[in-house]
């Protein structure tokens, strides 16, 4: 399953994903994954949680961070929940590609039994509509 928090710059995306991050961590049975650019939310979510940034392991566009999404996944088969903030940030600004790529995770997600939320920093209606074939806005 995929969930995207859509939203412009200042609207609370981010707030709400931390809310999801630390409420996940408190009833899964399984490991929590949290994604951003830059190490930003350390002390904002639960130390339980596995926070990763992407520019420690030079993660950019969307096929290299899909790649590095199913590494993780493939490292740790106890993963529930994959929590990514700031997706344009780290793939690039390019809704085709977000679409595909959205895609390509929710075959990632079913494949692995995971939960996707991502933010995303656009207006809904920027967004192909192919996109809510497979994700729930948030």
């Amino acid at each position: 399953m995929i969930s995207i928090i859509i939203g412009n710059k200042g609207s609370g995306k981010t707030k709400h994903l931390v809310e999801l991050v630390n409420h996940a961590a408190e009833v899964t049975d399984g490991h929590v994954v949290c994604v951003e650019k830059t190490p930003a939310l350390t002390y904002d979510i639960k130390s339980s949680v596995r926070l990763i940034d992407t520019d420690h392991f030079s993660v950019s566009g969307f096929d290299s961070f899909y790649g590095f999404l199913c590494g993780v996944c493939a490292g740790d088969h106890d993963i529930t929940d994959f929590f990514i903030d700031a997706t344009f940030r780290i793939c690039g600004r390019d809704y085709d590609k977000l679409a595909d790529f959205l895609k390509q995770v929710d075959d990632l997600s079913k494949l692995t039994d995971t939960k996707f939320t991502f933010t995303i920093s656009t207006d809904k209606e920027n967004l192909p509509e192919r996109i809510f074939n497979y994700c729930e806005a948030l």
